[in-house]
């Protein structure tokens, strides 16, 4: 019997039938979608900006960074070492790399500090481009973005915006008046109470000269880290808004006690926290007994990005999957090749080039002379739709990679987590559905701006004229509009996402769009397009070399 021969470890793995890695790629000049609705909504003058964000979060280093930011997620860090009260949670470096780099990009400020028009059009775009490559930053940059119209009626506004809307991250526990940019945070929901914020229990007990001295828990508060954050409570006028700082103006710590870090489903990179007042310190903002009222303006400028967030998570799945399937083979067929993932793939890039016009074009309503009515509901029904419509398309991605995609290793697993997380945050489905009612209720002049907006696209598509009759019919009806509210907003973010593809959009991805979502041709899974769709065409939107 001749010897055996030692067998090398690589015999038995050799790689074949694989993707390449996807990594060293520009985020913003692969996606001819975004590129082409910046300039269409007036941010064309962000191009440059756009691109060197896109080069860089399309980086493998980036890669890595977000990997590892979510791997080493924040520790709770009550005490110091010697026994002293702190409160501090301690981050990863590489998180705190990820929040330089946004803030660097002017991500949270450049809607307010742009010379030109658009601003908001191009924070959209750099959201929308930072939450492909790590989502947990995005909220404490969203919060800072949407803090600054709560903070025009704060006492010092001009030296707490001018830290803000700094593009500098500064990561020290030290007073804001000492550092060199700022983060806001949001604190308003506690366990009795949830969305109903009418319902707060804690108090304030005036101090004089603005400061009031509050008392009361809060369940739920996002990126605990902040430097100071906007948060509720009741006075004898009633329910009032506050900026809380972390340092009291002697530069002692405030008491701002952390209970507990939450176990998130995602969004594991960021903490979010359960915290107590104990009789902290805290400016009011605005009127007294007026705190819903100074709140609103943030909570609206926070919706857009939850909408945002959706369009722009889409985009990643979509790569994800049309890189994966271009490279992987079974049946001896690559997959994109088969007439199935065909239809799944190019499902898949019609719902997010529908998510990431109407985004663009609600945020160009932000901060446009006459259009506040269409951007309050236009951004309500965003946010409802696109965030229903997003932990489904996650998962059809994912489902695309196979068992691999269902691995820690894919990125695939942390954006299924993410997938969820918007639709709840500020106004779970329920809660925007009913907005909308409100709005069409007591703003008439919402309803005539939406309908104006779908009036541009009579006649360009029959499938879409008549559905714009239904919707009208529906809104006719009174009956049990509570209860069919869900119907109703569905039914109006669809026409109008309609509406751009055919005024705007790509003609295949347009008539795909009307076919399936219009005139009932559709399975309502993901991947049943009606035969005729050009796959083709619309596939080529979601690959790297388009």
């Amino acid at each position: 019997m001749p010897p055996r021969q030692p067998i090398s470890v690589f015999d038995s793995h050799e790689v074949t039938n694989q993707p390449p890695p996807l990594e060293d790629y520009n985020l913003f000049d692969s996606d001819p979608v975004l590129g082409a609705a910046v300039g269409r909504e007036g941010a064309g003058w962000a191009v440059p900006k756009l691109h060197a964000f896109g080069a860089v979060l399309g980086s493998e280093h980036i890669a890595e960074l977000a990997e590892a930011a979510n791997r080493h997620p924040p520790e709770l860090r009550v005490f110091d070492r010697s026994g002293r009260r702190i409160d501090e949670v301690s981050y990863h470096p590489a998180y705190h790399e990820l929040m330089r780099l946004a803030k660097a990009h002017e991500v949270h400020s450049i809607a307010w500090t742009a010379a030109e028009p658009g601003g908001h059009v191009a924070h959209m775009a750099l959201e929308y481009l930072l939450i492909q490559a790590e989502a947990g930053v995005c909220c404490p940059i969203t919060m800072t973005y949407a803090a600054v119209p709560a903070l025009t009626h704060h006492p010092q506004a001009d030296e707490w915006l001018r830290r803000v809307t700094a593009a500098s991250y500064d990561s020290r526990s030290i007073p804001a008046a000492e550092k060199t940019g700022l983060t806001i945070g949001m604190a308003m929901t506690e366990k009795q109470g949830g969305s109903d914020v009418r319902s707060n229990s804690t108090k304030a007990r005036d101090l004089g000269n603005g400061w009031f001295e509050l008392t009361g828990h809060k369940w739920f508060c996002s990126a605990p880290m902040s430097d100071a954050f906007l948060t509720l409570a009741n006075t004898d006028a009633g329910l009032s808004c506050f900026l809380l700082p972390r340092w009291r103006p002697d530069g002692s710590r405030n008491p701002f006690l952390i209970q507990r870090l939450k176990d998130k489903l995602g969004d594991r990179s960021n903490a979010s926290a359960e915290i107590e007042y104990k009789q902290s310190w805290a400016e009011l903002i605005g009127e007294e007994g007026q705190g819903v009222r100074a709140i609103i303006e943030m909570v609206h400028h926070t919706r857009l990005d939850t909408a945002v967030a959706a369009a722009g998570m889409m985009r990643a799945g979509v790569v994800q999957a049309v890189h994966h399937a271009g490279h992987r083979s079974a049946f001896q067929k690559r997959l994109i090749d088969q007439p199935l993932m065909r239809n799944v793939l190019a499902d898949l890039v019609v719902e997010w080039v529908a998510a990431t016009l109407l985004v663009a074009r609600v945020a160009r309503s932000y901060g446009e002379p006459g259009s506040e009515p269409f951007a309050r509901i236009a951004v309500a029904i965003a946010k409802y739709w696109l965030n229903k419509r997003l932990p489904a398309h996650v998962c059809e991605a994912l489902e695309c990679h196979g068992g691999s995609g269902y691995v820690e290793e894919s990125v695939m697993p942390r954006l299924y987590r993410q997938a969820p997380v918007n639709g709840i945050w500020e106004g779970s489905g329920n809660v925007i559905c009913l907005d909308v009612l409100r709005s069409l209720e007591r703003e008439p002049a919402a309803a005539e701006a939406l309908f104006a907006e779908l009036a541009a696209a009579r006649g360009g598509d029959k499938r879409l004229d008549r559905a714009v009759a239904r919707l009208q019919d529906e809104l006719r009806d009174p009956a049990e509009r509570q209860s069919r509210a869900r119907r109703i907003a569905g039914s109006m973010a669809v026409v109008q996402q309609a509406s751009l593809l055919v005024r705007h959009g790509p003609s295949a991805v347009a008539d795909a769009f009307c076919a399936s979502r219009l005139d009932n041709d559709w399975g309502g899974a993901y991947g049943t397009l009606p035969a005729g769709t050009a796959f083709e065409d619309i596939i080529r939107l979601g690959t790297l070399a388009s």
